[in-house]
């Protein structure tokens, strides 16, 4: 019987505008080493068989020598040239995929653990399509054009959408075949094309509100708590209260 095989793509091909950074955020130095050596590594100890790395033309030879040599990471297959817009990025991704199921990780959520790998890897073979969030814990609002409440929608029903984002080889391949064909103006990530354009309902897994997407230079500091061992985190979280309260007092 033939064993069942899974590939990541990890994205690494954004620019990081929201970082204020000359370094792109995926290569930014994170105690110690870059960025998206995490998402990596968390794959690499993962039951995925492959990881196919997307980033942008001028940070492959860096990627495949600084990174995949240096750290050993030896699922990756390829390194691949990403696009301007992440769907590119995904396309372009989803070339050097012949497995059976497709996994696609924001290199950027450096915070992926083994438990949400598997949880997506049983996902998609049950459901076919699934991604992995979280319940909404704010109330959201929808405003209008001049920023006034024009609804609420019913929080029981919101998720916060994380990645991966699990599907079938043949069908993700298919869909996003058709959406680069069409109308992908409003597309933001791979649910939306899936829905639209493989004509498959995407189920939702809970992830965890661990697995957050580093995107500014406040995420930084939380992303240096959550990857400290436990009592490192702790001694941080009080150090930052201690400086709030002396703050205050002054």
């Amino acid at each position: 019987m033939r064993k069942t095989t899974y590939t990541v793509i990890i994205l690494a091909a954004g620019s990081g505008s929201r970082m204020k950074s000359k370094v792109k955020k995926q290569f930014m130095d994170f105690l110690g080493k870059p960025l998206i050596y995490y998402a990596l590594n968390a794959f690499q100890h993962s039951p995925v068989n492959d990881i196919v790395l997307v980033t942008g033309k001028d940070a492959i030879e860096y990627c495949e020598k600084e990174i995949v040599e240096k750290y050993k990471f030896t699922k990756v297959k390829a390194v691949v040239e990403g696009g301007s817009e992440r769907y590119e990025s995904v396309y372009n991704g989803l070339k050097e995929v012949n497995s059976d199921y497709v996994l696609i990780h924001d290199g950027a959520r450096a915070f992926v653990d083994e438990k949400i790998i598997r949880t997506s890897m049983l996902g998609v073979k049950k459901y076919k399509a699934c991604v992995v969030g979280m319940p909404v814990k704010d109330t959201i609002r929808v405003v209008d054009h001049e920023l006034y409440s024009a609804a609420t929608p019913k929080r029981s029903t919101l998720w916060q959408v994380q990645t991966p984002q699990s599907f079938v080889t043949k069908e993700i391949k298919e869909a996003y075949k058709k959406m680069m064909e069409g109308d992908r103006s409003d597309i933001t990530d791979d649910a939306m094309v899936m829905e639209r354009y493989g004509n498959r309902k995407v189920k939702l897994l809970e992830g965890s509100y661990d697995n957050i997407k580093v995107t500014t230079p406040e995420d930084i500091v939380i992303g240096e708590i959550l990857i400290q061992p436990t009592f490192d985190a702790s001694r941080k979280i009080k150090e930052k209260i201690k400086k709030v309260v002396d703050n205050q007092k002054e």
